[in-house]
């Protein structure tokens, strides 16, 4: 995985930044970029400081994943704060991807009806914040921009009609349910895994859909909570019989089960409400210092509702969640009292970090407190997150090492099945199955 560095200062000059001096700040984020060439992921990345507060689901459903099926009236909803409360000119364009998020070989006007960039025209100021905003969003397929084709897709926000100056790209998928997928989530069955992963069994029904050659021709993707840094591929049928793949071995789909998620909720800044210590205010913002998190790698599991992950942005001391919910920055904690990690950082991970690992959520350790600390700027709302540990020498996330890992977390799996027929350019996504481990077998 390569981190992109969106930000090179520290947290106390990025807060003094947001609110004094913008034109510092994306000087900063444009000399960041232009570092790295190859800047573009395909992947779900925000690409400038003044950005924040991405959401990208489905229309009517708050906590959903970004998927559209085909021929249907499935609508997207994009929706993103500038930080610099003025008026951008914001275009936008999709780009088809395999079932590796890399560009396919298609051609724009092969999985695109209609104009191949567009402007984003919905937008208003926030409304009595102390940190003032510019609110814009967008309803996608809509008909100026259509996808035709099935499979990945990258949506990239870009300035001034220039691709090359990149705001925003999220992830979303239009599928063909062509194939019906079933399977259910367990405690793995071997001994050694039975009591911190979880195993997937699971089988594909074909139908009168056609496919050759299943282990040629299908690419069989797995995701965890909607995250991609842990996607499990690569996976082939164990058993074919008539229309039927299955799924069910033993060591090859099997997920750590992690911990149920931290939160907080700061969808009031008038008084303290659920794992919150403190909130300060002054002219300029808001701070919200978190109640002290604790190691959970050795405690006993503890059921809880949460959101895997994901958070709402909602406020309740305003009517309008999405115009006059204000801002605050977030003050985590988390002691350590052994010192720092000498081969590692600790990053504060989930939905309110894009699910990613830079400069940006990176904690530091705190010697006077001993313990790791770190502020974000995030939205009023309500939040889920993790703490995930990076070894120096390796860019694999380990969520166990300060979170645990246990066999009866819940946890919601999806799989996709992608097939390229023989001479085709791209990927299909031909099928969409769901499972959450709650749910007996």
């Amino acid at each position: 995985m390569i981190y992109p560095i969106i930000s090179l200062m520290s947290h106390a000059v990025k807060r003094a930044s947001a609110f004094l001096f913008p034109a510092v700040l994306l000087v900063f984020a444009a000399q960041a970029v232009s570092a790295n060439k190859d800047y573009f992921l395909y992947g779900d990345y925000v690409y400038k400081n003044n950005i924040r507060s991405v959401l990208f689901k489905q229309r009517g459903f708050e906590l959903s994943d970004p998927l559209i099926r085909m021929h249907s009236g499935d609508r997207l909803i994009l929706r993103f704060d500038d930080l610099d409360a003025d008026y951008k000119y914001y275009t936008y364009t999709i780009v088809h991807c395999d079932a590796h998020w890399q560009p396919s070989e298609l051609r724009d006007f092969e999985y695109i009806d209609g104009f191949y960039e567009d402007e984003i025209r919905d937008y208003r100021r926030s409304s009595a914040t102390r940190v003032p905003y510019t609110h814009y969003w967008l309803e996608f397929p809509n008909r100026n921009m259509r996808p035709t084709k099935s499979g990945n897709y990258i949506l990239k926000v870009f300035l001034e009609g220039d691709r090359e100056n990149l705001v925003l790209t999220r992830r979303f998928s239009v599928f063909e349910q062509r194939v019906t997928v079933n399977g259910h989530v367990f405690q793995a069955n071997m001994i050694r895994y039975r009591d911190r992963m979880q195993q997937l069994e699971f089988s594909i029904h074909t139908g009168s859909y056609r496919i050759s050659n299943p282990y040629r021709e299908l690419k069989v993707v797995i995701t965890q909570n909607g995250r991609w840094d842990n996607a499990l591929t690569g996976v082939e049928p164990r058993i074919i019989t008539g229309d039927q793949l299955i799924y069910d071995h033993e060591e090859k789909t099997l997920f750590d089960g992690g911990n149920e998620f931290r939160r907080f909720d700061i969808r009031s800044l008038r008084h303290l409400s659920e794992r919150v210590n403190d909130i300060q205010s002054s002219r300029r913002y808001w701070d919200v210092y978190l109640v002290p998190d604790r190691l959970r790698s050795h405690a006993r599991y503890v059921t809880d509702n949460d959101l895997n992950g994901r958070f709402q942005i909602m406020t309740h001391d305003a009517p309008n969640d999405m115009l006059e919910g204000d801002y605050a920055w977030v003050h985590f904690h988390l002691p350590m009292p052994g010192g720092p990690l000498e081969h590692g950082h600790l990053y504060v991970m989930g939905g309110l970090t894009h699910w990613h690992f830079s400069e940006e959520n990176k904690m530091n350790y705190n010697y006077g407190e001993r313990a790791y600390e770190i502020s974000l700027l995030l939205k009023q709302g309500y939040y889920n997150y993790q703490y995930a540990y990076i070894p120096e020498e390796g860019a694999v996330a380990d969520v166990s090492f300060i979170e645990g890992s246990h066999s009866v977390t819940e946890n919601d799996y999806t799989i996709y099945v992608y097939h390229r027929h023989p001479g085709d350019l791209y990927d299909r996504l031909v099928g969409i199955g769901h499972m959450n481990s709650a749910i007996p077998r």
